[in-house]
């Protein structure tokens, strides 16, 4: 990719990333007056993305709490049908088949986004987070299956499929490639942030302002329940943020991990290494959204020195790592 292209790129991500995140203020911000008095707290729960959904609201009555939940969770399962890696019927699949042919690929304008965000987060995380790592990830799935470290060739020729600059984005139109044959695209390390943020958007359009979703330890609050301050969540074992308006995302090793030869080696690649980071390491990132904080922590998980870069570049954002 020429370096005029990839400038235009960054900055184009870099808008749409920042716009999304001050619509997303602007709408919560118009929803957040005057709730009703009579509102009743609800808990709805969903399995989705290899993990829970959990929904807790303040709505009018049940039938209104049930068709918003439904409705957002229906949205959740959109995303998985476009953005799974492993279902082979996926949008993202379908693109990461087409790699290294050469042709450009017409993607949808949702998947054309979140590939532009991944590339931003890519970029200036210095490839500690890349949408790219789908070969890796897919060989380390394997030996977590079979409780074995992978094969060393096998691991070398996954690692020379991975960079996010071999993902190429048409400077005039809505099309992708992938440069190199054997590419793989893996969003695991947003998708569930991503799909956070969309069910509280569809909560809001259905008048559910006061809102926690939960996807597996990704959070995003919207307005605070009828006389409190916050919603209350835990962070590890011996933090409790009050939050409103504010996302959290952690990632972390702490209960899927492979031991091999007296070494650990996390479920968390490292992009730039080809392995399951080796520590213990938690990192939480509280954003004013959680495609952010999702992929933030991701990054930080793998990378703990991008704590200072975190604050500089995104603004409210804040970060704790737990070694």
């Amino acid at each position: 990719m020429n370096r005029k292209l990839f400038s235009g790129i960054l900055a184009l991500c870099i808008n749409l990333l920042f716009l999304n995140v001050q619509e997303l203020r602007m709408s919560m911000a118009a929803l957040s007056t005057n709730q009703p008095d009579n509102l009743a707290r609800y808990a709805f729960q969903h399995p989705q993305m290899g993990t829970l959904f959990k929904i807790l609201m303040y709505a009018e009555d049940s039938l209104q709490a049930s068709a918003a939940a439904h409705a957002a969770f229906a949205r959740i399962d959109t995303l998985n049908a476009m953005l799974s890696d492993y279902r082979e019927d996926s949008e993202l699949s379908r693109l990461s088949a087409r790699a290294g042919d050469g042709e450009w690929i017409a993607v949808s304008e949702e998947l054309w986004l979140l590939l532009g965000q991944s590339i931003q987060m890519a970029i200036l995380t210095d490839g500690a987070f890349d949408p790219t790592i789908g070969p890796l990830s897919k060989l380390w799935r394997k030996a977590f299956r079979q409780g074995s470290f992978p094969d060393t060739a096998a691991l070398r020729i996954a690692k020379e499929k991975v960079g996010y600059c071999h993902l190429q984005f048409h400077h005039t139109q809505q099309l992708v490639r992938l440069r190199r044959p054997g590419m793989r695209l893996d969003l695991g390390g947003i998708a569930k942030g991503y799909a956070v943020d969309a069910a509280m958007a569809v909560l809001r359009e259905c008048s559910i302002p006061a809102a926690l979703v939960d996807g597996g330890g990704d959070l995003l609050a919207g307005d605070p329940p009828p006389d409190k301050t916050g919603w209350r969540v835990a962070i590890g074992k011996d933090t409790v943020l009050t939050i409103s308006r504010q996302a959290v995302a952690t990632s972390g090793d702490s209960y899927r991990y492979l031991e091999w030869q007296g070494q650990r080696y996390s479920h968390i690649i490292d992009p730039r290494t080809g392995l399951g980071v080796s520590h213990g390491r938690q990192a939480t990132v509280m954003a004013t959204d959680c495609t952010t904080a999702d992929a933030l922590a991701s990054a930080l998980s793998v990378e703990p020195a991008l704590k200072n870069r975190i604050k500089r570049i995104f603004p409210g954002a804040e970060a704790i790592i737990r070694e």
